[in-house]
């Protein structure tokens, strides 16, 4: 249960952290927080198992899930930020 809510909070940060570096493809700040949260739990649950670290406690697994949530949110923001700004026209 920790790891998933440190993916959803690496996520979220993630997220709002790719919408301020990519501006042009930005949903506010619900939206990259919503997009970036949702990226970081699936990404880094994929992260987890592909490393193996399904059953690890301590500080790194959570480190680890902080950091691969935030990474895999931050490309899920950007990449549903261009689909909609692509789609808004």
């Amino acid at each position: 249960m920790e790891q998933i809510l440190m993916q959803a909070i690496g996520g979220a940060a993630g997220g709002a952290a790719g919408g301020k570096v990519s501006s042009g493809n930005s949903m506010g700040n619900i939206g990259n927080l919503i997009a970036g949260a949702a990226g970081g739990i699936g990404g880094g649950s994929i992260l987890t198992s592909i490393l193996g670290m399904g059953g690890a406690e301590g500080i790194g697994a959570m480190a680890s899930s902080l950091v691969g949530g935030g990474v895999t949110g931050m490309i899920v923001q950007v990449v549903v930020g261009m689909i909609v700004k692509k789609m808004r026209g």
